[in-house]
């Protein structure tokens, strides 16, 4: 039985988990694909991208809510943080680099160490 990444490599696979928005169910897939179950560098991005994609979630519904009546923009400029975050995350896997974003890097390598 084949799987939907086994002709995708690792390093496709790493850049997949960040697209905007779309990425987490990338990243999720990936997780659960026999073929990345044993590398380390694949299931840390997988899981990055999710940690990445709940912060967007939770600018998306707690704190532009939380602002909209104040007519404040600053969620605006949040998001638009997130987005050039998940093309810089792309462009660093396209290099293959490891880079551990602030906060959510060690926790996406905890995860990743556990099997």
């Amino acid at each position: 039985m084949t799987g939907p990444f086994d002709n995708v490599s690792p390093r496709t696979a790493c850049i997949l988990c960040y697209i905007p928005v779309v990425g987490w169910i990338l990243a999720v897939i990936v997780l659960a694909s026999q073929k990345f179950r044993g590398d380390q560098l694949v299931r840390f991005h997988a899981f990055q991208g999710l940690y990445l994609f709940a912060v967007w979630l939770f600018i998306h519904w707690a704190v532009r809510p939380a602002f909209q009546d104040l007519d404040f923009a600053g969620y605006k400029l949040l998001e638009a943080i997130m987005f050039g975050i998940w093309i810089f995350m792309m462009i660093k896997t396209s290099r293959q680099e490891r880079y551990m974003l602030p906060l959510i890097g060690e926790l996406a390598q905890r995860s990743a160490a556990e099997n």
